[in-house]
């Protein structure tokens, strides 16, 4: 039994009931006493409870690849929009997007898990789950490091510690590999496009930023302030890469880098420097980072071959 400083707002109808209950029938499990599983969440608070989570929903696409990996794919009852991978993740009921989610199907899929974005969902929304005693768990791994740790953390709480741990060490060695073969490699200017309308990159902080150093690249926004910093094509013209790198819309759409040909004296465009790497193997936080970074470590060394043959 537990009671709410600030109620929420009454609801109708079948989410109404269901919360009813929840409110009548749950505890929250919090800091749950004599907890046999915790760990702490990217918002630095203690989510314990006591027994494996059997009924997990993930709020985010990033979340959902995650969880799968970390073994716990067969305990999800609810995704959102665009959780894509892997393939099986895509049968499981979607309960919205991560920028709204359909409260009343998130209800009544009783989860006793709920793994959400710390950016990425609707602040008001999780407030109101969390008030309701509903378990939430937010991640949003910033590092290579914090990719794995995540791993190992869903799995604590998921009861699949093997298969976490497992997951987590086979993606940290081949990072690190990566990082000795590549980063002391002669520096390439990068451009990294995260996005085109606004035209938008990331500095040194990102994670792609990280992929990109470690990969041997030299970040030309690098020492932007801002993580995803807005730009125009003036400021890449100036900086002039010698390797532009682009994800775009959809895992095989190269739209965003046939916009910089109208620049043929761009380094990138004069030396054919111009790559594609699908967006969900580097703009997501997954293990599958390590797919992209093999890619985009691939390009830049197809890039410094090319001074070499000139």
């Amino acid at each position: 039994m537990f009671t709410l400083a600030n109620k929420p707002k009454p609801f109708c109808g079948a989410l109404g009931a269901a919360l009813l209950w929840l409110g009548s029938g749950f505890a929250n499990p919090l800091h749950a006493d004599n907890p046999s599983r915790c760990a702490v969440d990217d918002r630095g608070r203690e989510v314990c409870l006591h027994a494996s989570a059997n009924r997990i929903a993930t709020l985010s696409p990033g979340a959902t690849e995650l969880t799968y990996s970390a073994g716990a794919g067969d305990q999800v009852v609810a995704v959102v929009s665009y959780s894509d991978y892997p393939p099986q993740a895509q049968e499981v009921a979607s309960v919205g997007s991560h920028t709204r989610i359909d409260l009343e199907a998130l209800v009544g899929l009783a989860p006793d898990l709920v793994i959400g974005w710390v950016t990425g969902n609707p602040a008001e929304q999780m407030e109101t789950l969390e008030a309701l005693g509903m378990l939430v768990f937010y991640i949003e791994p910033r590092s290579v490091e914090e990719v794995a740790h995540t791993i190992e953390r869903l799995a604590r709480l998921a009861g699949t510690e093997a298969k976490g741990r497992q997951a987590a060490s086979e993606f940290r060695d081949g990072m690190a590999a990566l990082t000795a073969r590549y980063s002391e490699r002669d520096p390439v200017p990068t451009f990294y496009q995260v996005w085109d309308e606004p035209l938008m990159s990331v500095n040194n902080e990102h994670l792609i930023g990280q992929v990109v150093e470690l990969c041997g690249g030299e970040n030309v926004f690098g020492d932007q302030h801002r993580l995803v910093p807005r730009l125009d094509d003036e400021a890449v013209l100036a900086a002039n890469p010698e390797a532009i790198i682009a994800g775009g819309m959809g895992e095989e759409n190269r739209d965003w880098l046939t916009h910089w040909e109208q620049y043929p004296n761009l380094a990138a465009v004069e030396a054919g420097n111009l790559y594609f790497v699908p967006p969900s193997l580097i703009q997501r936080p997954t293990p599958r980072l390590l797919e992209g970074a093999q890619l985009l470590c691939e390009k830049l060394e197809h890039t410094r071959q090319k001074r070499g043959a000139s």
